[in-house]
């Protein structure tokens, strides 16, 4: 039986599909490769940052700033958590300020851009709503339109990874794609 935890709350028809697909040779990571063909290309954590200011501007432009943006081995995966969004609040003389700091699971430094889009703005929603609720989930619908089927999509990542498959994607240096490299 395989691990579908990721896909725990998803229908019963949803998770035979899937163990259908698990069943097949390459069933389920040729259908994730044939959705998203490339890695994207955003290796530093100042690229990353780049990147999560964009959308924050381009979406939460009254939203504060976010202090430090990184990939982090540590983000556990298996609590689900694909990505941190850590508040600090620190003392500044008779003044608090806030610290908003994300921080993304390694895993996606090799992940096609609309999983890291995902991510990010899983975590930008929470500037604005710290519960998983209801508004949260419209803002991060609003931000990015095919939320829902992008954040399946990473948990079917993340299933075929939990039964013993590898890594799909390979970021490679100056844009050259897994495909044309020799192993």
């Amino acid at each position: 039986m395989p691990d579908l935890s990721a896909l725990s709350g998803y229908p019963p028809e949803l998770l035979r599909q899937v163990e259908s697909l698990l069943s097949q040779p390459d069933g389920l990571s040729s259908r994730l490769l044939d959705r998203y063909p490339h890695a994207h290309g955003l290796r530093s954590d100042r690229q990353l940052y780049d990147f999560v200011e964009q959308v924050r501007a381009r979406h939460l432009r009254s939203a504060g700033r976010i202090a430090k943006v990184v990939y982090d081995s540590k983000v556990q995966l298996a609590y689900q958590a694909l990505g941190l969004h850590v508040r600090s609040t620190k003392v500044h003389g008779a003044q608090l300020k806030a610290r908003h700091d994300i921080r993304i699971a390694a895993l996606f430094r090799d992940a096609p851009l609309p999983f890291l889009s995902m991510i990010v703005v899983h975590e930008l929603a929470h500037l604005r709503h710290p519960d998983h609720d209801r508004a949260f989930y419209q803002l991060c619908a609003h931000m990015e339109p095919d939320y829902h089927q992008i954040e399946l999509d990473v948990r079917l990542y993340l299933t075929h990874l939990a039964a013993g498959g590898g890594p799909l994607w390979r970021a490679w240096p100056e844009g050259v794609p897994a495909s044309s490299k020799a192993d």
